[in-house]
């Protein structure tokens, strides 16, 4: 089963951190590119972070240097490290695999008060 599976979202105040993990059931990051992509209300989803198979992480300029993507192949599990949040950052935070799986995770949710 492809399966990816978000959680550690919540509601912070600006300043404050967060970690989202990516539980990731029949993907082999061996060959896979992940990605966080985000999605604030009324707004498209974008990218902000992906990591290749090859470790090769690229960020979206609005969170470079806040925020660190990673992987641990042991547990196939992505992370994303989220710190000095902003209220800019509020939105629903989805998982997704590259390559031969194409798979979205539910999302979870970032609010982020000012």
């Amino acid at each position: 089963q492809v399966q990816l599976v978000e959680s550690g979202g919540g509601l912070v105040q600006a300043g404050e951190s967060l970690r989202l993990s990516c539980a990731a059931s029949g993907i082999s990051f061996r060959i896979a590119t992940m990605n966080w992509y985000r999605q604030a209300p009324e707004k498209a989803r974008e990218l902000v972070a992906r990591i290749t198979s090859r470790g090769s992480i690229t960020y979206a300029d609005s969170v470079k240097g806040r925020f660190t993507i990673s992987r641990d192949g042991a547990k196939n599990t992505l992370f994303l490290q989220m710190n000095s949040l902003e209220p800019e950052d509020t939105a629903v935070y989805y998982c997704n695999a590259d390559g031969p799986y194409y798979v979205w995770g539910q999302g979870t949710q970032v609010t982020v008060s000012s």
